[in-house]
This record gives C-alpha cells, structure tokens and sequence, in this order.
C-alpha cells in the first residue's frame, strides 16, 4: 500500500462551491480506476474545524505502485494539472491498514496527522507507534478506516483516519470534510502490519 495526497490550497474568499461541483462532476472517474485502493475528496475550509485555509487535498490510498503511477502519468492528475496548477504529490509508504467498526458508513470527516520522527528514534519503534496508533484509531466508535504511512525521505509518519460522524478528540490532526470516496479496490488493501 502506498499513501499519496496534494494540497491546493486557494484564495481565502475562494467559493469552495467550485471544488464541491467539481467533485460531484468529475469523482465517479476514479469509481474503477486499477489499483486504486481508495480516493477521498476532501476539502478545509477557512475558519471551519481550526482550518487557516481554503483547501482541495485528496488523500489517496494505492493498493499498486503501478495504479499510482498510472494515475500519476495519465490524463487523471493532468486534468487537475491544467485547472489548478501541478502541485506536489506527497507520497508515504504504506505501514498499515485498518477497516473500523463503522466500515460500511459513510465517511463525513478525515483527520490527518504528519509528525516527524525524532532523530535517535529506531525507525521500528517509530513505524510500530504509528501501526498501533492506527489501530487504535479504527477501533473507536465512529471510525470508517485508519491508515498508516511513512515519508523515509522526511522521516514523516502520517496518520489517516475517515469517521461517519465528526471526529474524536483522539484523532488528532488536521480535520477534512469528506465530499465523497471513491474505493474500488478497498476490500483488497491489505490489512495490518504491511512489513
């Protein structure tokens, strides 16, 4: 599995209308798209849920690198390209995956949570924190999904998580509202600890 998401972000008196039209014209496009574990469209908005910002990030979980790739080469991330400008494409390698409790929900909200490594962590104890951090995460009432990734580049860890309602206090994080999921191979992510 491997983690991946960019931020537009826009202008504050920006109308996040457009993006919410956008999404509902253009998101059924990823409903089959190979190797694409899941999409979720997600927007900040300014002064909403601690937001300094108006934003369109998706986050995405890939199930193959080459689903990512195709994505990232094809006319999907172009046509986003050409709108908005090419933005940077973060990537994570994929630690673990979790379904929550509440899997078959709707997701209403994601919580994103990047923190560095400290230097002198071993990057085991570091990337087992982060597996076992997400587990509990899915395990709380609410949770659709939790994920875990890491940016070896960065020594980043990233913490996803998407709820059927608003967030607990747990998940810590930037909060997104979640206009819609695009999951066509989520039941074939792979499950727990992916080392």
């Amino acid at each position: 599995m491997h983690a991946m998401q960019y931020e537009i972000t826009l202008p504050a008196d920006y109308d996040m209308d457009v993006i919410r039209d956008r999404v509902a014209r253009r998101g059924h496009l990823l409903d089959g798209f190979d190797g694409l574990g899941l999409k979720a469209y997600l927007i900040r908005e300014r002064g909403r849920d601690g937001s300094p910002v108006n934003q369109y990030a998706p986050f995405y979980l890939w199930r193959t690198v080459e689903g990512m790739n195709s994505f990232l080469w094809g006319g999907g991330f172009q046509g986003l390209s050409d709108d908005f400008g090419r933005p940077p494409a973060r990537q994570w390698s994929g630690l673990a995956y979790e379904e929550g409790r509440f899997a078959a929900a709707p997701a209403r909200v994601a919580v994103r949570r990047r923190e560095r490594v400290p230097d002198g962590t071993p990057a085991a104890e570091a990337a087992a924190d982060a597996v076992a951090r997400a587990g509990r995460l899915a395990a709380r009432d609410g949770a659709v999904l939790a994920a875990a990734a890491v940016d070896t580049g960065r020594w980043e860890t990233v913490l996803f998580s998407l709820w059927a309602g608003e967030a607990p206090a747990a998940a810590e994080g930037d909060v997104f509202r979640v206009l819609r999921l695009s999951a066509p191979e989520r039941d074939r992510l792979p499950r727990g600890r992916q080392w």
